[in-house]
């Protein structure tokens, strides 16, 4: 899923939430002047859980959730009203709910964890498993390098603690670390009710990253081990949430842990390449892991996000329609590419036979297109000499309304709305609006295309990430035409 969570508690006006971090700190500091090395870590680890359970707690409040919230499908604003509770998967196989599942095996020797959910939810997740079984956790096998993943890491592991990731786990962090500050302006528009980045406090344990597995697994490999009697199989899946994708299986229950392999929601159109943006997702490498994972015939397929499917025939089932829906769209790229098709014809044209049908409110197969078509061939279509300069299309939108004339091109995209060619309208308002970007008639013409693909996303497929784009659009035109408005 998606990093855009991790930043849910930064925000200044939480002066009391705050305060209990600072609070909490101090008093620990105080206490490590009289406790050896070991109680100084636990008394630091049991006051940053107090502050954090403050602070997820106005989180939640903050954006709706409540402990009677229910989430039907993965979208991140729906997550977050999922309530904190175990559910028992199995007999020795126990999750606790929440944004990101938080996942317990347990052993006579030990408990194994699958992925930590997010940082947030860490300290009811944790107490929540604790009342369970206090064991200590022997290994945490951490599915992909994602916020909503990873985010209790350091809370659930205690000194000896073995983590377990993908080869290219530390390599995804890395770039998700570095790259922060841009991808969070990018997921607060999808999410408006994420603080500003410059008004977020710097609290290191709510930081994202820093993780470093003990043991690596590669693309395709399998990592056995056996504890207390269970045996468990990490296995390395690339192409799903990322490169750095591994999910856990456990032969002898025949319990496959997802983690987002699927994405959120089981079965869905994947999320071939995310519309927030990351690292490509490579198609025909998820091709070869769901060839790689049909074989064992799980009979519980247990997600970090949402909750389990049972029954050996269905999932099967489910898992060829996915992996056969993601070949159909690609073969059709591909052939689309060398008949000469361009990638918006393919993008209008490919659409997903019956019998492959599957929900698109996560992947949706145009964009999927889209991807595929930028994964093989780059970013330059040969289509136009100005695609290999610096001097973007929207650089002339204000000299071409000043020569066409701001009437002439309002007229023309109310003609194409009548139309129903929104886009076509949206298209024009843009030339306008850079040269008047008050102009109040293209603003309302901007704001009816916007409110035209919105009810048609929301009626249609449905694509969380769409309608958050259209809605944050129409947010900001509303916006604008109201400072129009209240000019004296």
């Amino acid at each position: 899923m998606i990093n855009t969570l991790q930043g849910l508690a930064r925000n200044r006006g939480w002066v009391k939430s705050l305060l209990l971090v600072v609070l909490a700190v101090l008093v620990a500091g105080g206490l490590w002047l009289y406790v050896d090395e070991d109680a100084a870590r636990d008394v630091k680890k049991k006051a940053e859980l107090v502050a954090l359970e403050a602070i997820g707690d106005a989180a939640t409040r903050r954006i709706g959730g409540d402990s009677d919230g229910e989430a039907s499908h993965g979208s991140a604003v729906e997550l977050i009203k999922r309530p904190i509770e175990v559910q028992q998967v199995a007999e020795n196989v126990y999750m606790a709910t929440g944004v990101g599942n938080v996942i317990m095996v347990t052993t006579s020797e030990g408990n194994v964890l699958f992925d930590t959910g997010l940082v947030l939810q860490t300290p009811r997740q944790l107490a929540a498993l604790q009342a369970v079984s206090d064991a200590p956790i022997h290994t945490i096998v951490l599915s992909h390098s994602h916020a909503d993943h990873i985010g209790g890491t350091r809370f659930f592991a205690g000194q000896d603690t073995r983590i377990i990731a993908h080869k290219q786990f530390s390599e995804e962090q890395r770039y998700l670390m570095e790259l922060e500050p841009y991808q969070y302006q990018r997921n607060r528009t999808l999410f408006p009710w994420m603080p500003a980045w410059d008004e977020r406090p710097d609290i290191a344990m709510m930081r994202y990253g820093g993780i470093e597995p003990d043991l690596t697994v590669d693309d395709w490999e399998r990592y056995s081990f056996t504890l207390g009697g269970v045996e468990f199989v990490v296995l390395g899946t690339p192409g799903a949430e990322g490169a750095d994708n591994v999910v856990m299986w456990l032969p002898q229950q025949k319990i496959l842990f997802s983690g987002d392999f699927f994405g959120p929601q089981f079965p869905q159109f994947p999320n071939v390449f995310t519309m927030r943006g990351e690292k490509v997702r490579k198609p025909m490498e998820y091709v070869k892991s769901l060839d790689f994972l049909m074989p064992l015939g799980a009979e519980i397929v247990v997600p970090s996000h949402l909750d389990p499917t049972y029954g050996q025939a269905q999932i099967g089932a489910d898992m060829q329609r996915i992996r056969d829906a993601v070949q159909y769209v690609h073969d059709q790229t591909v052939a689309g590419m060398n008949s000469g098709r361009t990638v918006y014809q393919l993008m209008q044209e490919i659409k997903l036979p019956a019998e492959l049908d599957l929900v698109q409110n996560h992947g949706k197969v145009d964009w999927a297109v889209r991807s595929i078509w930028d994964y093989y061939m780059t970013w330059f279509h040969f289509e136009s000499t100005t695609e290999l300069y610096p001097v973007p299309a929207r650089e002339v939108y204000a000299d071409l309304a000043a020569v066409a004339g701001s009437e002439g091109l309002v007229s023309l995209a109310r003609n194409y709305l009548l139309q129903g060619a929104a886009v076509k309208t949206l298209h024009v308002v843009e030339v306008v609006l850079a040269a008047e970007p008050a102009n109040s008639q293209a603003l309302a013409l901007r704001q009816q295309a916007l409110s035209v693909l919105l009810n048609a996303a929301e009626n249609g497929l449905q694509n969380d990430y769409e309608i958050y784009w259209l809605q944050s659009r129409l947010s900001d035109t509303a916006a604008r035409l109201d400072s129009i408005s209240s000019r004296p």
